[in-house]
């Protein structure tokens, strides 16, 4: 058996293929995110992996849409998102594959 601290991933990821994390594989990467009111991501895509994000606390909105604890929201490759917390916020993210640099910026209204 082995302990680790979700405070010594870097930004709550646990499970993927990067260091640190409890568990390497390049299948899929896990991580527990929290957030405040207001923090805001940019708009991205993945041209590889399918993001699925679930809102575990909290509300926020992705694309103009409101999302709410206990939704599940599926981000198929090349679809973009941005993500607003309109409350703190706690969710579970899951990538598939673990693929470094899978994470492209583009433009607000792409």
């Amino acid at each position: 058996m082995q302990k680790y601290k979700l405070k010594d991933m870097i930004r709550g990821w646990f499970v993927g293929n990067f260091k640190p994390t409890a568990y390497t594989t390049q299948d899929v990467e896990i991580g527990v995110q929290r957030y405040k009111a207001g923090d805001y991501e940019k708009r991205h895509l993945h041209k590889v992996a399918t993001e699925i994000t679930v809102i575990v606390s909290g509300k926020v909105i992705m694309n103009d849409k409101i999302f709410v604890s206990g939704d599940i929201i599926v981000i198929n490759p090349d679809e973009a998102t941005d993500f607003k917390a309109v409350t703190d916020v706690t969710n579970v993210v899951v990538k598939l594959p673990s693929i470094l640099n899978d994470k492209y910026e583009v433009e607000q209204n792409a």
